[in-house]
């Protein structure tokens, strides 16, 4: 064997290596459970209660957002697409304040999808969520999407870069049936 090709072999060896390590070392690990108390009407939502369903945790930003408005009115309108979901979203205001915000909702859509507090953005800090963010003059953490599958373990995350950059719903739905297949 000449040495270009043992020096390759080799190379290819760290890599499968490194390759499985990463695998191992992301192996998902169940998220731990919480409870979120409704803003709006509804019920306490609690993660261990939802097993055997994908849970879609919406982290909203704090303050008068229009975008939010709007992604959570078009998520839960095209949430029927996915059967076998649950769809949180969560904001960090005071609840006096989550409720102005979701009057511009119809009732109709938040009377199954209640928005959730999670104050002082506790939550989204748990769960790794950066902040940091400035918008409307206050810092706030990034708008994020993250995605559990029915075992309760992390399968997904998207972290906006801006209050505009949301995870389209198509790609959401997806990622979904796509992970129902395997």
């Amino acid at each position: 064997m000449n040495a270009k090709y043992i020096g390759k072999l080799k190379r290819s060896s760290l890599m499968l290596t490194l390759m499985l390590a990463a695998c191992w070392l992301s192996a998902a690990e169940p998220v731990k459970d919480f409870t979120l108390k409704p803003a709006t009407s509804g019920a306490d939502f609690k993660l261990s209660e939802q097993k055997g369903k994908f849970v879609i945790l919406h982290f909203l930003l704090k303050t008068e957002c229009p975008i939010c408005l709007k992604h959570t009115r078009e998520y839960i309108s095209q949430g029927k697409e996915l059967p076998n979901a649950a769809q949180i979203f969560i904001k960090p205001d005071a609840e006096g304040e989550i409720q102005q915000w979701s009057a511009k909702i119809s009732q109709d859509l938040l009377k199954n999808h209640p928005i959730y507090r999670d104050p002082e953005a506790t939550l989204a800090k748990t769960m790794g969520v950066p902040d940091g963010y400035k918008f409307h003059g206050q810092v706030v953490h990034f708008p994020a999407l993250i995605l559990i599958n029915p075992k309760g373990e992390e399968l997904f995350r998207y972290i906006g870069k801006n209050n505009g950059d949301r995870y389209p719903f198509g790609q959401l739905k997806a990622k979904i049936e796509q992970s129902s297949k395997q």
